[in-house]
């Protein structure tokens, strides 16, 4: 056996432990399904009208547009006109605003189903409090690991890590919240039975810009997210969301229950 053979096989490695339940690895999976046709019959929805505003109504007799792609008049014709989503990317790829919407709303229902099963498999497994909310420890630590996160310098431990922890909270109940309430604020049918809510975020248009926004953070989320398991290693990572078990680096001590 050559010296590479003799050092994989004397290459140590941790116990496999079995971290994810299987509420949490079918959530998983369905939220990232049901993000991929939100985004996308989403961007179909925004290239109708692809204005955001701040405030209740939205028009020509108007001033509160804060991001408008369009066509603007001069001396040499119209220019301006952008489209930053081509129809490749949108659900449907061509233009039907009815369809998108029909495959928005079912999605975002799902969504929203998936979010409470979730958090009560969660509150019940002790998911929520052993993985989700982080604590004073976790907050010191933070900056350290923040700092090992940049490096790639990833650690695979039994436990979520503090800048896992706290992106995850953030992620879970704050931009899945927003992105939700503030979709439910854009619907006529729920503004005759809950009025409220318009005046929770400020207006229709203010939570379409709001609505626009967490759908942007949930992005760089996701890009970030792929980049890390990426770097952590694809096939533990998988794995662990697939089956549940998931490989330890080396060091940690075997306990009762986990694989060598």
């Amino acid at each position: 056996m050559g010296e590479a053979g003799k050092w994989r096989r004397k290459r140590a490695v941790g116990p496999l432990v079995y971290r994810q339940s299987l509420a949490t690895r079918i959530t998983h999976w369905v939220w990232a399904i049901c993000l991929f046709f939100l985004l996308l019959s989403g961007l179909q929805i925004f290239n109708a009208h692809p204005t955001l505003y701040v405030g209740e109504q939205s028009g020509f007799e108007f001033d509160n547009s804060v991001l408008a792609i369009g066509a603007v008049n001069s001396p040499d014709g119209p220019r301006g006109q952008t489209r930053i989503f081509p129809g490749a990317l949108t659900i449907p790829s061509y233009r039907d605003l009815g369809t998108g919407r029909v495959v928005h709303f079912f999605f975002g229902w799902v969504f929203l189903g998936t979010m409470l099963v979730w958090f009560v498999a969660s509150l019940v497994q002790g998911h929520l409090r052993r993985d989700i909310v982080p604590g004073v420890a976790d907050l010191k630590a933070a900056p350290g690991d923040l700092v090992d996160h940049a490096r790639f310098r990833l650690h695979n431990n039994r436990t979520y890590g503090p800048v896992q922890k706290i992106t995850y909270f953030i992620v879970l109940f704050v931009l899945f919240p927003l992105i939700v309430l503030t979709g439910l604020s854009m619907s006529p049918g729920l503004n005759a039975a809950w009025p409220w809510m318009l005046d929770l975020f400020g207006g229709r248009q203010t939570a379409r810009t709001l609505h626009f926004g967490a759908m942007v953070l949930l992005v760089l989320f996701f890009v970030v997210h792929i980049v890390m398991v990426l770097a952590a290693g694809p096939v533990n990572e998988l794995r662990s969301m697939v089956t549940g078990w998931y490989r330890l680096s080396a060091g940690h001590p075997k306990l009762k229950g986990d694989k060598p």
